[in-house]
């Protein structure tokens, strides 16, 4: 079975391009910390695990998604065998994204790096605020719930 979830923060604005049959691919990267830090006292430690998502996932996470954001990625890992310009064989890893989730609320995301801004339908070099997106923030008070 070849599943993994990964949580942690965009090192990079989503990159997203278009193969030349016109499907819509994302890349970019998480910072995701290791659970544990080391026993001498030491920094935590943290990965930087390339991501890739395709179609109607990339359009999404290029749209809603920015540098700085928390975020949790399902999907698979793969691994991919290529030459370098010397004709060296190298060979990466890479997260394979099923579904993307957002991990942290706008409130949260705005304390910390300021204004949430999204990438427009029309033009993706133009941001528009969340606030003009089809997501918004509930305001209701959960004091009541059972969990």
């Amino acid at each position: 079975m070849n599943h993994i979830v990964i949580m942690g923060r965009l090192t990079r604005d989503p990159e997203l391009r278009h193969t030349p049959n016109g499907v819509a691919v994302a890349s970019f990267s998480l910072a995701v910390d290791r659970g544990f830090t080391p026993k001498d006292g030491g920094e935590k430690q943290t990965d930087f695990i390339d991501v890739v998502a395709w179609r109607n996932t990339a359009e999404f996470v290029s749209k809603y998604f920015v540098k700085g954001q928390m975020a949790a990625v399902v999907g698979r890992l793969q691994i991919r065998d290529w030459q370098d310009k010397d004709g060296n064989k190298r060979r990466s890893a890479e997260v394979v994204a099923d579904n993307i989730y957002f991990t942290e609320s706008k409130k949260s995301r705005e304390a910390s790096f300021g204004p949430v801004e999204v990438k427009d339908d029309i033009n993706s070099n133009y941001t528009t605020p969340v606030e003009g997106s089809d997501f918004s923030e509930l305001d209701i008070d959960d004091g009541e719930l059972p969990f």
